[in-house]
């Protein structure tokens, strides 16, 4: 898999100057490189049809889910939830790592629509004003992966026209990070990618 942008939202302070942080940003984006279909394959060949169509296209779970178990051997756990709101709390996060310094790295890999997207940065900027997080990192589609993906799954062109608003975050300390990725190749003898959990995605 390709990552073809790293939008970077909020960028400040010690730790995003730290050789902690650069030491985990690059395990993870080399994780998400890796990350391969059809699963065994080192490269990330998608089937070239649009996901408009009911039960057509692409599923995105599988392609998060095989990360994910990469992640958990590098001590990341799974499905946490931040302790960032008084009454009610947000959902959980895809995944968070505890960094030296007792705070917490994020990362969320978009598998919802567009909605959700704005609520895993806003779950994230929140963490990092709280003083939970120390970053935060959102895996979205390109337009070009976009496309053979399930409709309206949560992708950068759409949070494009948003950016300004959360560079814009008075945070002092942390690092929040839209990684953008997509494909390598295309072709119509792979298997589509299934619509649920199975068949993870890892090279």
């Amino acid at each position: 898999m390709k990552i073809v942008h790293v939008e970077t939202l909020i960028r400040a302070g010690k730790f995003a100057a730290s050789s902690n942080w650069r030491a985990i940003r690059a395990d993870l984006h080399e994780k998400i490189r890796k990350v391969g279909w059809p699963p065994g394959s080192s490269t990330f060949t998608i089937y070239p049809e649009s996901g408009k169509k009911r039960g057509k296209g692409n599923g995105v779970t599988p392609i998060k889910a095989g990360l994910m178990d990469e992640l958990v051997k590098k001590r990341w756990r799974r499905e946490q939830p931040l302790a960032i709101a008084v009454s009610k709390r947000p959902g959980v996060i895809d995944a968070i790592l505890k960094t030296p310094r007792g705070k917490l790295v994020a990362l969320e890999w978009e598998t919802g629509n567009i909605s959700s997207s704005h609520r895993a940065l806003n779950k994230m900027a929140l963490g990092l004003l709280k003083g939970v997080l120390s970053a935060g990192t959102l895996v979205v589609p390109s337009r070009k992966l976009y496309k053979f993906l399930t409709d309206r799954i949560g992708n950068f062109d759409e949070l494009e026209p948003y950016l300004d608003l959360w560079k814009s975050i008075p945070c002092t300390d942390g690092v929040l990070e839209i990684v953008v990725v997509e494909h390598d190749a295309e072709s119509t003898s792979v298997p589509r990618i299934p619509k649920g959990t199975a068949g993870r995605a890892l090279g």
